[in-house]
């Protein structure tokens, strides 16, 4: 699966999204919209939103760090 984590550096779910991710194997691609104005205009208009984290699995936008719904897509159990 191809996972994208939008990200800014002060953000705490962004942070506990990457460490989830990281504590289950699952790779990704971190991209922070903090600092430049075309990633955060391409962000915004992908997405529709403002806020981070988003997190991006093969095209499908979870926003926030939803633990249940990324459990679900990746099948993990806790």
């Amino acid at each position: 699966m191809n996972v994208k984590i939008y990200t800014t550096p002060l953000c705490p779910f962004c942070h506990m999204a990457k460490e989830y991710f990281l504590s289950h194997n699952i790779p990704f691609e971190e991209i922070d919209v903090s600092y430049d104005k075309a990633t955060i205009k391409e962000f915004i208009a992908k997405t529709g939103q403002t806020a981070v984290p988003v997190i991006e699995v093969d095209g499908k936008f979870i926003f926030g760090f939803d633990k249940k719904e990324i459990n679900d897509i990746f099948n993990i159990t806790t």
